[in-house]
């Protein structure tokens, strides 16, 4: 449904929800992730897919330009928080001392980008999205 979604926007122009679209669609990727790593513990068959953290990645980064393109700050402050919660993970997974380091320069970007877009809002405190940019943001502080 999501393929669909995307090339409806394409086909039709109606680019309003497309910043959204790309950031599911990265989530999505990563959620398949862990079916596959549950399936890959029952079956013990090599995974050979293709990076689906590059993959997710690439799209809330998609996300990211389209919405800042836009001006919908919204729709930026969750892809954001979605790459914020990729590259934690990431940190934690990498293992050896040289992409630990880059995880963590990547991760501290994210964050970066999270603090301006929560930044600029003033107002709408209470929504759901802004307490999570919050605690993301006082999270990522410790």
């Amino acid at each position: 449904m999501l393929t669909e979604a995307i090339a409806t926007v394409e086909s039709t122009g109606e680019r309003w929800y497309e910043a959204e679209l790309y950031r599911l669609k990265g989530e999505l990727t990563l959620q398949q992730l862990k079916i596959e790593n549950v399936k890959l513990k029952i079956t013990e068959t090599p995974h050979q897919a293709a990076n689906p953290h590059a993959k997710a990645e690439e799209c809330f980064l998609k996300a990211i330009a389209i919405a800042q393109r836009q001006q919908a700050k919204s729709l930026e402050l969750r892809a954001v928080m979605s790459l914020v919660r990729l590259r934690q993970q990431q940190v934690t997974q990498d293992r050896s001392h040289t992409t630990q380091h880059e995880a963590r320069i990547r991760l501290d970007e994210a964050y970066r980008m999270l603090a301006e877009i929560y930044n600029w809002f003033t107002e709408g405190f209470d929504t759901k999205d802004l307490q999570e940019a919050k605690a993301l943001i006082e999270e990522l502080r410790h």
